[in-house]
């Protein structure tokens, strides 16, 4: 059977272009790349070529040999309704996986069966699928984040809907890069909560750096959740399906009862409109808003406030276990990441060039103490 490659008119950039779209395929690729100026595309994952430099011509001769060219008309889009295998999505919901994985799990095994849609996905040799990682690592640029992501959808695949064994293939892992957490001072989050006026938003900032919660921990709260008698709070369902509690602030306790007492939310701690659950994106603007009005001069995140967090616990003396438990990690490695961080401990080691300059044993004669270097 022929490949396929469809051509649409788009626009990329204000720049009227064409679009090439088709399935995983190095030979297409090659030819595509030794006979047209093509530039891939990351925002819209295909190549192009400027429509004022196409030669249709030119591109039948090259690709007709081997490809059924289709061009699409302009306001016309290919539906292609790409099923998951059977029992797929089943297992996932039955083995409790979270919203987020189960649709980037489908998402990327659908790309999967599209890649390999002429093929019986059964009988793919490891070779077939380590192949279609490294085109996709090359020309679509993915992270390592994304190809661990892709890998293990597939894998779920055949080790646990289809029952193989782990030692059916093997896939190389790339090495994850270690990136240490970004971190804001005390100052720069007394800021961030003073610059913001809203009371609803206030809470929200102050709980999730308060309490160091997740931001799906913070969404999924509901009101009986926070223990004023305990001075706790509860997560129920946190990373990893996991209940733990956490430390409820004395400064939080205040704005709380306020914005319960002001908002009256029905059942979540924080609501969105017609009572839902407060979005995911309305955090992200909540948090990204007040770093601006703070004149903070970083992109802060959510998650940043949940790493400041740790790392003001640990710099305050906090023990590691303790943090560890309070942010509901599995291991103390991932904990002791914030040990690198903490610019307090950092201060607190001496450079050896001061202890030998300070040393009393050394003969003034020999070496005198700068007063800089």
């Amino acid at each position: 059977m022929k490949a396929r490659i469809l051509l649409s008119p788009d626009l990329h950039r204000n720049r009227k272009v064409v679009k090439i779209t088709f399935d995983y395929n190095l030979g297409i690729l090659e030819l595509l790349k030794k006979h047209f100026q093509v530039r891939w595309s990351q925002s819209k994952k295909c190549w192009w070529i400027a429509r004022t430099e196409f030669d249709y011509k030119k591109f039948k001769e090259v690709f007709s040999p081997i490809a059924e060219i289709v061009a699409i008309a302009d306001k016309e889009k290919e539906k292609v309704e790409t099923v998951l295998p059977k029992g797929y999505l089943e297992k996932l919901e039955r083995l409790r996986y979270s919203e987020s994985t189960i649709k980037s799990y489908s998402n990327y095994m659908k790309e999967f069966l599209l890649a390999f849609k002429d093929k019986d996905i059964d009988r793919l040799s490891s070779d077939d699928i380590n192949d279609y990682l490294y085109y996709r690592v090359k020309n679509d640029k993915i992270s390592v984040s994304r190809q661990n992501q892709l890998i293990n959808s597939v894998k779920f695949y055949f080790e646990k809907v289809l029952g193989r064994t782990k030692k059916y293939y093997k896939i190389d892992r790339p090495r994850k890069r270690r990136i240490l957490p970004k971190v804001i001072s005390e100052i720069e989050v007394i800021k961030m909560l003073q610059a913001t006026k809203n009371l609803k938003h206030k809470a929200i900032l102050a709980t999730i750096y308060s309490a160091g919660l997740r931001r799906a921990e913070v969404l999924n709260l509901r009101k009986q959740d926070v223990w004023f008698d305990k001075h706790l709070i509860f997560v129920r369902s946190g990373k990893g399906k996991k209940d733990r509690t956490t430390v409820l602030s004395e400064s939080l306790v205040v704005v709380i009862k306020k914005y319960l007492e002001i908002y009256k939310p029905n059942y979540y701690l924080f609501e969105g409109k017609n009572r839902s659950k407060y979005t995911a994106s309305s955090v992200l603007r909540i948090v990204d808003k007040a770093a601006k009005l703070a004149n903070i001069n970083k992109h802060v995140t959510p998650h940043m406030l949940r790493h400041s967090f740790a790392t003001h616990l640990l710099e305050q003396g906090t023990d590691l276990r303790y943090i560890q438990t309070i942010l509901g990690h599995e291991s103390t490695k991932t904990t002791e990441i914030y040990t690198h961080v903490s610019k307090k401990s950092l201060a607190k080691i001496k450079s050896p060039l001061d202890s030998i300059l300070e040393d009393k044993q050394l003969n003034n004669n020999e070496i005198q103490k700068p007063t800089h270097i």
